[in-house]
């Protein structure tokens, strides 16, 4: 885990005492770092399974999302989807749950949701006050902070942190973040983190399509994989996918493709974020064609039956690439 420059007592001046809710594959590896750096951590999920493993590791646990809120001055979301994350800030026992004053002064959500739910979200909690004032904090803020770098980057702590909201309360989150990640970019306004994730999915949704594509046709024309692989990596070709994640089994190690595209980034969910980039797109008139091709090639992965292979998986099950012998 990358140790942020701040140490427990640097950053216990801010905040000191945080939430976290939802406590999936990503969510309970980014609350393992919070507790390392010296957070005192509060957490709920709806997994009774999982809220025992964090009790038994001394980690306070709350049965609902308003109880969380009793507990902190930061609570953190990574969550499933919109719908979620909107039950969690405003359903019954939800973060803002009962009155207009709610305890956190910062809100952070970093699930992967559209802009517009981000922005709906973030002006429900402007619009609360605060019922602990502190320093120049009059109102309670939310900044949206999804991220890239999956599972791995999650356990190591080297996330990157996409993040939407007031600049000032970036820079207090940022020892918060740092905790978990090694970088963090500000987009700026509400919303923004939120744009700035779905756009980078899209891009690497299309990059693998393309380097599949591109391996697959390779292999019909009678280049290895293993040799075009080299040829793009040291060409024009180069890019995340075929250097860092490369899709044909055999050619690279320690990628999902070297255990059937298991782990990983799912095809289900690389589809309902190419559905979040279609949305954003026709919510501002913009017309992609890129976006709806690779909504359908996911889409049909999902029908096939692969929605829980990692999505690299179309080099075999869309493109009918040939693992490397």
């Amino acid at each position: 885990m990358m140790i942020p420059s701040q140490s427990s007592q640097e950053h216990s001046t801010q905040f000191q005492n945080v939430g976290f809710i939802g406590l999936g594959n990503m969510g309970s590896r980014m609350v393992n770092n919070l507790v390392k750096a010296g957070f005192n951590v509060t957490v709920h999920d709806i997994n009774r399974d999982v809220m025992k493993m964090f009790t038994e590791m001394g980690v306070s646990t709350r049965d609902t999302p308003y109880e969380v809120a009793q507990e902190s001055q930061v609570v953190i979301t990574m969550l499933p989807s919109s719908s979620h994350v909107m039950d969690v800030y405003t359903g019954r026992n939800g973060l803002l749950y009962r009155d207009n004053s709610i305890r956190p002064a910062l809100l952070i959500d970093s699930s992967t949701i559209d802009p517009q739910t981000t922005r709906k979200i973030s002006l429900a909690v402007s619009n609360c006050n605060l019922k602990d004032k502190r320093d120049n904090w009059e109102k309670p803020v939310m900044l949206d902070a999804p991220v890239s770098g999956g599972v791995l980057a999650a356990e190591a702590g080297t996330l990157t942190f996409m993040v939407g909201g007031p600049e000032d309360a970036y820079l207090a989150a940022r020892p918060i973040l740092e905790s978990m990640g090694r970088t963090s970019i500000y987009c700026g306004g509400s919303g923004n983190g939120s744009a700035a994730k779905i756009c980078n999915n899209l891009a690497m949704a299309v990059s693998m399509l393309g380097t599949s594509e591109a391996l697959a046709l390779g292999q019909s024309v009678g280049i290895s994989a293993t040799i075009l692989t080299q040829v793009l990596n040291t060409s024009s070709g180069r890019c995340w996918s075929s250097e860092k994640y490369n899709p044909v089994p055999g050619v690279m190690e320690g990628v999902p493709a070297s255990r059937d595209y298991n782990g990983g980034f799912a095809s289900k969910l690389m589809a309902k974020d190419l559905n979040l980039a279609a949305a954003s797109a026709e919510e501002v008139g913009y017309k992609s064609a890129l976006i709806s091709k690779a909504q359908e090639i996911y889409k049909k992965m999902c029908d096939d039956g692969h929605e829980g292979k990692d999505f690299s998986c179309v080099f075999r099950h869309f493109y009918n690439g040939k693992d490397e012998v």
